[in-house]
């Protein structure tokens, strides 16, 4: 399962083959941006494929982008991505090694931050690299020509961005890199400045995108992510909430039960018996498990059957003082909407409820001891 299992392609196959039944403990990349500072199960798929290698006993290289995140990666984007201030960088990468230390063994990890030999590279170095490609190879990529297209501005900026993630392998001499699909130009340009410097050309293993909680590729830019970080309950929840068409792909590529089992599930889901809210039960499960730990996944579980089958309240549900404000701003200090044109939006959409009727008027008074409920999963208790 380790070259195939959520595996969209690989380069070259025939070799990474040799080179693992060899015996050889091979160096295996992944770089990661901290673009954003939640790592979510977009980016668990790679990881989680990395720690594959790892559990075989080969050396994990993962790299924090704190330079290129800098400066942009605009590969699965519509649209030129804007450059990050380094303190914007250093805010997003504070939790990043805890957040992939809940996949990875960090004690069996080689770290590096990619700034250490990225800011040091001149004009001289940047164009001995670049004389390695051709604007046309940058340009004939698919997203790029659809903004050409479009008349959409391409800087001059977004053509270095696979120049440094190329250097990245040449730094740290991997023999292998694992990224999405969404990743095959900068990967390959690993290739090319590898044997430009004189190192043998890495391998490359490309892992599927998953769709996010809208059903659009889980990106923290669109908000449609599950986050490392949630609480087991919004795990779950979030996972009990996705279509019942992306259930066989999220146990594919975010648990690792054997693709046997996955198999018997889908099987299962063409069976006019079959319950599907059942198998995304185990889906839901499986996933928080792997973060959090089967006693929050069980507790989460039984939590989300309480609540959403019984329809009875949450035990642990958070409170907020009673201070005689209207469900507006009780909404915004609670933290159940960002702003109050939010909160107007959700009452407008019939999102809100306190007692478990449903609010239509934004002049709504809240009274102590009310339970204010947005959507099916978030509550608050007025005490």
């Amino acid at each position: 399962e380790l070259l195939t299992r959520g595996v969209s392609e690989a380069i070259d196959l025939e070799h990474l083959k040799k080179s693992l039944t060899s015996g050889k403990k091979l160096r295996v990349k992944l770089g990661i941006d901290p673009t954003s500072p939640n790592l979510h199960l977009g980016r668990a798929v790679v990881l989680l494929k990395l720690r594959d290698f790892q559990e075989l006993g080969h050396q994990v290289v993962l790299i924090v982008g704190d330079f290129t995140g800098i400066i942009g990666d605009t590969s699965d984007k519509e649209s030129e991505r804007p450059m990050l201030s380094e303190q914007k960088v250093r805010e997003n990468m504070k939790s990043y090694l805890k957040q992939a230390g809940m996949l990875l063994d960090l004690k069996r990890t080689e770290l590096h931050y990619n700034s250490k030999w990225l800011k040091k590279l001149g004009y001289a170095e940047i164009g001995r690299q670049a004389d390695k490609f051709s604007l046309s190879d940058f340009v004939s990529r698919e997203n790029i020509k659809k903004r050409f297209a479009a008349g959409k501005r391409v800087s001059l900026r977004e053509l270095l961005y696979p120049l440094m993630q190329g250097y990245d392998s040449v730094a740290v001499r991997a023999d292998a890199e694992l990224g999405g699909t969404d990743q095959r130009f900068n990967l390959l340009a690993g290739r090319t400045l590898q044997a430009a410097y004189g190192q043998p050309p890495q391998d490359i293993l490309m892992t599927n995108l998953i769709s996010g909680t809208d059903g659009r590729k889980m990106s923290s830019s669109w908000g449609n992510t599950i986050n490392f970080l949630d609480s087991p309950a919004d795990m779950f929840g979030k996972v009990m909430s996705l279509p019942d068409s992306q259930m066989v792909s999220y146990f594919e590529h975010c648990t690792r039960i054997p693709m046997r089992q996955v198999d018997e599930f889908k099987k299962a889901l063409t069976n006019s018996g079959t319950n599907p809210r059942d198998i995304k039960m185990n889906l839901a499960y499986e996933v928080t498990a792997l973060f959090r730990g089967t006693s929050a996944a069980k507790k989460s579980r039984d939590e989300f059957i309480s609540v959403f089958q019984k329809k009875d309240l949450p035990e642990d549900m958070p409170s907020i003082k009673f201070s005689g404000k209207n469900i507006i701003d009780t909404l915004v200090a609670s933290k159940l909407a960002t702003s109050k044109s939010e909160a107007r939006r959700l009452i407008l959409q019939k999102s809100i409820k306190i007692d478990g009727k449903v609010i239509t008027s934004p002049d709504a008074v809240v009274e102590k001891g009310n339970v204010i409920q947005k959507g099916k999963r978030y509550f608050v208790k007025v005490i």
